[in-house]
């Protein structure tokens, strides 16, 4: 038996609107920032909005947020601000953003809606002591999509960098208790578990006293930790009798302590600690656009940068010099063109912008860079230098791999040398004997930075830094002109002999010199300096300190 095709219109499905926001809450490692996640940069990447509980910074997530992005922090939990009222107020923040994501779109003539995305920053794991629940719950029942997205956790990390391995081929019992949490009876009949506390000095001593009073080991050992996996990291170990007396002074409002026979690793596992430059507070005098890298290598050695600009990079005064000179290199007038440093590059890159060309201009020009990281500089934009130095990265070493001039195999006797207005003549000279002509052509002009604030010039006075680094002649010069010489104390770091030579003019005494001119030379100095240092107090008995927490000595002038 058939069936008649039905005469009535068939219904269509319609769809329901995505939601018009998204709040991911996004967790962000126990401190260190290299334990974001690859998915937690990639929220902040695309979030309209960045979230975070107070005493965070946006310096903290700038790095991968974007330019346009709005950075809020909430007040913390209490009495007065319950975890409700705080994730109400996050979703008011996530409907207010919306509004304005809104507004936005009508002022550009954009119809199409899109989804407003919020990240809200959680210390740690989201699912691990912390208001994910209540947060999330509230969004919810305001029709606000979520996204939880892992994070590493205090409890596993902290441990690790502490050099305590938590579970191990003996120990595979692992039991947490977090802030404000209690202790179960039922941990106290395993012996060989390992017990990691995260609370305040005083919850950690009553959980000590606990442990002790319901049959632990008074003698078990335990590690506190404190700001843990960030340069500022300090380990204390101890007993779990003396943590319960209250014994052990920790300073500090927020301790990770790991309790069990594993703390015994330490000795063996000690890791993060122990670097060489651990700890160590550097002065950086560079513009802090070149400063990036530095910053990172201290960082991967154990120190905390501090950068302080010492000069301003501007356009020369009068551009016509420059404009005529970029006019002949496109018309032909030069067989060289050649760039003594990164700022150079950025230079003429900028001039180049501006007029509307790019790199097909250099075609048939022949290029040499003074370095490794002016060569960097060129690759980035396209361009594959012909001439590097192949020994010392300098002018010197440059004009010692220059060819002379040949008038059969070069058509052309003209080098083009956009430079800054300070620098020396050591090339152009150089070049000049070896038959070329040279134009040398101001670039950019180098101008000494505003003084930094009162409170970093007295740090550079009194010994707060453990370590300087000296890029150039130029850096000694204007650091001690806008900001007085470094105390005694202080390391100091010179790029080569030029700069160690201003630095001791100065009255300054150097003590480590880098052997050869790159920023990772000078921070290899200042690393073998610093482990020689500690080898010698260790030999000699003593406690290894950094040079910020000695005496001031008077230093010897040259």
């Amino acid at each position: 038996m058939s069936t008649a095709p039905s005469t009535q219109p068939t219904p269509t499905r319609v769809g329901c609107p995505a939601p018009a926001a998204r709040i991911a809450f996004v967790g962000a490692g126990p401190g260190d920032p290299g334990l974001m996640t690859v998915r937690a940069t990639r929220i902040l990447a695309m979030a309209d909005v960045v979230v975070a509980d107070e005493g965070h910074l946006q310096d903290d997530f700038v790095e991968w947020m974007r330019p346009d992005a709005e950075f809020m922090t909430v007040p913390a939990a209490q009495a007065e601000l319950t975890a409700v009222s705080r994730a109400k107020e996050l979703v008011q923040t996530t409907q207010g953003a919306v509004k304005d994501a809104a507004a936005r779109r009508a002022e550009q003539g954009i119809t199409r809606e899109g989804q407003v995305l919020v990240a809200r920053i959680v210390d740690g794991d989201p699912s691990i002591f912390s208001s994910l629940g209540v947060e999330a719950s509230v969004a919810r029942k305001a029709g606000i999509e979520i996204e939880v997205v892992p994070g590493v956790s205090a409890m596993q990390a902290v441990p690790a960098y502490a050099g305590v391995p938590i579970a191990t081929g003996t120990n595979r019992a692992v039991h947490a208790i977090g802030p404000g949490g209690r202790v179960n009876p039922a941990l106290l009949d395993d012996e060989d578990s390992t017990v990691v506390l995260i609370g305040t000095p005083e919850e950690v001593a009553a959980h000590a006293a606990a442990l002790v009073g319901a049959g632990r080991d008074a003698a078990l050992p335990i590690a506190l930790t404190t700001r843990g996996t960030t340069a500022h990291q300090s380990t204390i170990i101890s007993t779990l009798g003396d943590v319960a007396e209250g014994s052990a002074e920790v300073s500090a409002d927020e301790v990770v302590a790991t309790i069990g026979a594993c703390v015994g690793d330490r000795d063996t596992l000690s890791w993060f600690e122990t670097r060489p430059l651990f700890a160590w507070r550097v002065l950086v005098p560079r513009t802090k656009d070149q400063a990036g890298p530095m910053v990172h290598a201290l960082s991967e050695r154990g120190a905390t940068a501090h950068v302080v600009p010492t000069i301003s990079v501007e356009p020369p005064r009068s551009p016509h010099q420059m404009d005529k000179a970029i006019k002949g290199l496109v018309t032909g007038t030069y067989e060289w063109i050649g760039f003594t440093s990164v700022n150079a590059v950025r230079a003429v890159k900028e001039k180049f912008t501006a007029l509307g060309l790019d790199v097909r201009a250099f075609a048939g020009l022949k290029i040499a860079a003074v370095g490794g990281k002016t060569a960097d500089a060129l690759r980035e934009w396209g361009l594959e230098p012909d001439l590097v130095p192949s020994g010392e990265q300098s002018a010197r070493g440059l004009l010692e791999d220059w060819p002379p001039y040949d008038d059969v195999l070069d058509p052309i006797n003209r080098v083009f040398l956009p430079r800054a207005d300070i620098a020396t003549e050591v090339l152009v000279s150089g070049l000049q004997e070896r038959g070329w002509e040279v134009d040398d052509i101001v670039a950019y002009r180098t101008v000494r930075a505003t003084p930094p604030p009162a409170p970093v010039r007295a740090a550079i006075k009194n010994g707060t830094y453990d370590a300087v680094l000296f890029t150039s002649s130029s850096t000694v010069r204007n650091l001690v002109g806008i900001a007085g010489k470094p105390s005694p104390s202080t390391v100091v770091v010179a790029i080569g002999p030029a700069t160690a030579q201003t630095a001791a003019d100065l009255g300054l005494r150097v003590d480590a010199v880098a052997e050869e001119a790159s920023s990772e030379a000078v921070i290899d100095a200042l690393t073998d300096f610093a482990r020689g240092r500690a080898e010698d107090a260790v030999a000699e008995g003593r406690p290894v300190t950094r040079p910020s927490q000695e005496a001031p000595k008077r230093r010897a002038r040259r």
